[in-house]
């Protein structure tokens, strides 16, 4: 059964205040073993907006859902017009200091492991290493008749020869890769079948309405099982694919610290909710811990 896409979430009890110190998150990391969990508010300060914050995509921008997807023709059309034009942005996108800061932090082996909900590729580019992206990848394409994995870099070149000219502008960009077009501006964008089999080409990611692969949610609770902490970075945790490791931690009793400048659906399982933005709240941690973020000498 496939899950019913959430796509906004708004508190029926009161949450705990938030705090714009970021001590507890030093304290946290300084005995070492934590999980982190990330989501789209790590990679605003690389240019990528997030989904519900101030200026969040979801003011502007319902994205594909796996139904709408695998509905007809005209829906895949529309997204991969929209995704081939974001493409060229969202492909660009650099680590911002909240990322490399995350790297740091590893190098130091302070964290156990990194589960981000984004497929922008960014944590892997600043340095992390086995982080699991639990909703996919944008730069992998997969067929779903016969499952072969290819870069998007390749499927993008086969785009660009078949939609010659093909450059509209875009009213904004958003965290899956999709970028803001109306219909007019899709127009008569030509969808390529795959290389292999002719079937149906779908960015290897999780799009709202469809499952996470089960092997992959299993690997995730595992982490969640053997950290001493769990940091969420970024994330309203409004859906359940990521709220469920906060609230497996909170039920084992492992210590939550949630930095998000806004309230989110695991704040009541968190011991408290760092408001602050994600680069600076993290290079001050950093600092505060006598650890060098990109090869510079810690203050």
């Amino acid at each position: 059964m496939r899950m019913r896409p959430t796509l906004s979430w708004t508190p029926t009890e009161e949450l705990p205040a938030g705090t714009t110190d970021p001590g507890p998150v030093a304290d946290l990391l300084s005995s070492g073993g934590v999980l982190v969990l990330s989501g789209a508010g790590i990679s605003t300060e690389s240019g990528i907006p997030d989904y519900r914050g101030e200026g969040g995509s979801l003011s502007r921008h319902t994205p594909m859902t796996y139904q709408d997807f695998t509905g007809g023709d005209p829906a895949r059309r529309r997204y991969w017009a929209r995704s081939h034009l974001g493409w060229r942005t969202f492909g660009r996108a650099r680590p911002n200091a909240g990322h490399r800061a995350v790297a740091a932090f590893g190098r130091h082996g302070l964290l156990s492991g990194v589960i981000t909900q984004n497929v922008d590729g960014l944590h892997q580019s600043a340095g992390s290493e086995d982080v699991v992206e639990l909703h996919g990848s944008l730069d992998r394409v997969r067929c779903l008749s016969c499952g072969l994995l290819s870069p998007r870099g390749a499927l993008a070149l086969r785009l660009e020869a078949a939609n010659p000219g093909f450059a509209p502008v875009a009213a904004g960009i958003n965290p899956d890769g999709d970028a803001d077009l109306t219909d007019d501006q899709v127009g008569g964008f030509r969808v390529l079948p795959c290389v292999s089999c002719g079937g149906i080409l779908k960015p290897d990611v999780v799009f709202f309405g469809e499952n996470v692969p089960p092997r992959r949610v299993e690997h995730c609770r595992a982490l969640v099982r053997d950290a001493a902490a769990l940091l969420v970075l970024g994330s309203s945790l409004t859906v359940m694919s990521g709220l469920r490791f906060v609230r497996q931690a909170a039920e084992a009793g492992t210590p939550v610290v949630i930095v998000n400048r806004d309230a989110t659906r695991g704040d009541k399982h968190a011991l408290t909710r760092v408001a602050l933005p994600l680069g600076a709240a993290l290079t001050t941690v950093a600092d505060r811990l006598g650890i060098a973020v990109d090869g510079q000498a810690a203050a």
